[in-house]
């Protein structure tokens, strides 16, 4: 019952009749509804759907932790599986996953154009999402799964991903290109400073509403929190080393179901669009239906903490854990800042006016560190954060532009 309230609601916001509310509570009272819901689909399987050849790869972090990473090998348009194919890797944001990537189709997908361009396209999850729920000891009902933050995401998982997909492309080369999203920047800067070794790794890198320093971000909601759990107390103790909002498989099915363009429910979509960014909205609504299957993807507290404490501190630090364990972890009673004058990588920031979560100021305080960046400023003042992934215009604004970029690249070595 609470599910159809919750719908009614929505509907509500969005304008739309009461009737297809009345519409609904038929089929629960009637015992024999005739109901079927469209299956949920991988990120392989979306992949597949579209003519593009699909793999599925499980890889095994050097902590333990067992990611998948699907990979687009090569275009069918082009039949260049056996030709020279340079490597990318596309990381997703927090609460997100490589599901993402697919919503806006194979005509304005990053990933999509870059397997067309001749690319081996490969699209990575991080620990404790849909496609990260695995431990070569643990489950996922141990306590210690969850005890990870977006550092270890960095250190240990993109780090993996990266050797991976070397390996496997199997054409001996040293160093691929990189795309990530928000948290899919945090944990880029992350790896590159603590391990610069895998700088040497990275022929460009796009990072889209980059996160580092987080001390100007207008969130509401991190900045009601952050006081309470961006510091080591009770309240965050409270909250550490859990799954954050399981991921439910009815929920999300029943919202993926609802938004397809026939069904008399597809206004729901544009309430929660409406949620998602405000009424400057940009999204392409063709994509919502995937975001709404398949997310919440999860992920651990600790990852949601350790930004809030790096909005309080307004550094770019390591966990902190509380004086004590921070004495025995780093040696020192508060966690170190991540030298990101190693990061010596060509840094490629995406950044808008009316992004929420990574203001201007703090990615111009990145720029001046980073010895090897190129800014990218989106001149329309309505482009959000979420924008970078799911704009009606982000191909020709971001993804043509990247592609270029990366081509020019490849032209030139």
């Amino acid at each position: 019952m609470k599910t159809c309230l919750w719908l009614a609601l929505l509907v509500a916001i969005a304008g739309v009749e009461a009737q297809p509310i009345v519409d609904i509570l038929r089929y629960f009272q009637d015992p024999d509804p005739k109901i079927t819901l469209l299956p949920k689909k991988t990120t392989a399987d979306r992949i597949a759907q579209h003519g593009y050849p699909a793999e599925t790869h499980e890889i095994v972090t050097d902590d333990g932790y067992v990611v998948t990473a699907f990979r687009i090998p090569y275009s069918h348009k082009l039949q260049n599986q056996n030709a020279y194919r340079p490597i990318v890797l596309i990381q997703h944001g927090l609460f997100s996953c490589s599901d993402a990537w697919m919503g806006i189709g194979p005509n304005d997908g990053i990933g999509f154009m870059l397997a067309d361009a001749g690319y081996d396209v490969w699209f990575g999850n991080g620990r404790g999402t849909t496609y990260g729920r695995k431990h070569i000891s643990r489950s996922t009902n141990h306590p210690y799964f969850w005890r990870f933050s977006w550092h270890e995401i960095g250190h240990y998982d993109i780090a993996a991903m990266i050797d991976y997909a070397l390996a496997t492309n199997g054409q001996g080369q040293k160093s691929i290109h990189y795309v990530g999203h928000s948290q899919g920047t945090t944990v880029f800067f992350a790896l590159m400073a603590s391990r610069p070794e895998y700088n040497a790794k990275i022929k460009t890198a796009h990072m889209l509403a980059p996160v580092a320093f987080m001390s100007n971000m207008e969130d509401k909601l991190v900045r009601t929190l952050a006081p309470f759990l961006g510091h080591h107390n009770t309240y965050s103790a409270f909250f550490d080393s859990q799954e954050f909002i399981p991921h439910n498989e009815l929920f999300t099915k029943l919202l993926y179901n609802a938004c397809q363009p026939n069904s008399r429910l597809n206004a729901v979509c544009g309430a929660i669009a409406y949620l998602y960014e405000g009424p400057e909205s940009n999204v392409n609504m063709t994509s919502l239906p995937i975001m709404l299957e398949s997310h919440p993807a999860g992920a651990s507290t600790n990852q949601i903490c350790h930004y809030m404490q790096e909005q309080q501190s307004g550094r770019f630090c390591l966990y902190d854990h509380g004086e004590k364990k921070n004495m025995q972890i780093y040696g020192q009673s508060t966690p170190p800042d991540y030298p990101l004058d190693k990061i010596t990588a060509e840094v490629h920031l995406w950044y808008s006016d009316n992004d929420e979560m990574a203001a201007v100021v703090d990615v111009e305080r990145l720029a001046d560190i980073l010895p090897n960046r190129v800014m990218h400023h989106m001149e329309d003042p309505t482009w959000a954060h979420g924008d970078f992934n799911m704009h009606i215009e982000v191909k020709k604004y971001v993804n043509d532009p990247i592609v270029e970029i990366m081509q020019n690249y490849e032209n030139n070595m």
